[in-house]
């Protein structure tokens, strides 16, 4: 694997961040993969956070994760990860799922300061080939694989420490 070019993530916090987060995603999942390109954009985009990994000094996006947390059971959901076919060699995936997580952890104990709260639910709907890519970081599959999108997927969970 040769080195990662430059880059940086941040979270989209601009019109214009979001649609190229937008745009990633549908390059990736309806142009590349084939889902229907009107799932892609749900209920959740509005009230999600999206973390953009573009490449520096250019400001070219390259990649996408979004998470968002359940206002009803508390959980964090790992969701629409997507780097442009070029550039997954450089392993951009591994950094915006570490990056999530980062976010992730800081929230929860802003949310449970002074609870003695020690783990965060981080779930995610993964597409059974990159089971394995999740389970790297300690996610478990949970229940039966199921259709989202027309394809199948394995919903699977991680109790990540706060500490």
């Amino acid at each position: 694997m040769s080195e990662p070019p430059a880059h940086e993530i941040v979270i989209a916090s601009t019109e214009a961040e979001i649609q190229q987060c937008y745009k990633i995603r549908i390059n990736v999942f309806a142009h590349e993969q084939g889902f229907p390109i009107e799932t892609e954009l749900d209920y959740l985009d509005p009230i999600a956070t999206h973390f953009l990994l573009r490449l520096t000094p250019s400001l070219t996006p390259v990649g996408v994760i979004r998470g968002s947390k359940s206002s009803e059971s508390g959980y964090y959901k790992l969701s629409r990860l997507a780097v442009l076919k070029d550039y997954r060699q450089f392993r951009f995936g591994r950094e915006l799922v570490e990056a999530l997580h980062k976010w992730v952890q800081a929230d929860a104990r802003e949310a449970n300061a002074g609870q003695g709260i020690g783990s965060a639910k981080v779930v995610c709907h993964s597409q059974i080939p990159v089971e394995g890519f999740y389970a790297k970081f300690g996610y478990i599959s949970e229940g039966d694989e199921f259709d989202e999108d027309g394809d199948p997927h394995q919903k699977m969970v991680l109790k990540l420490p706060l500490e």
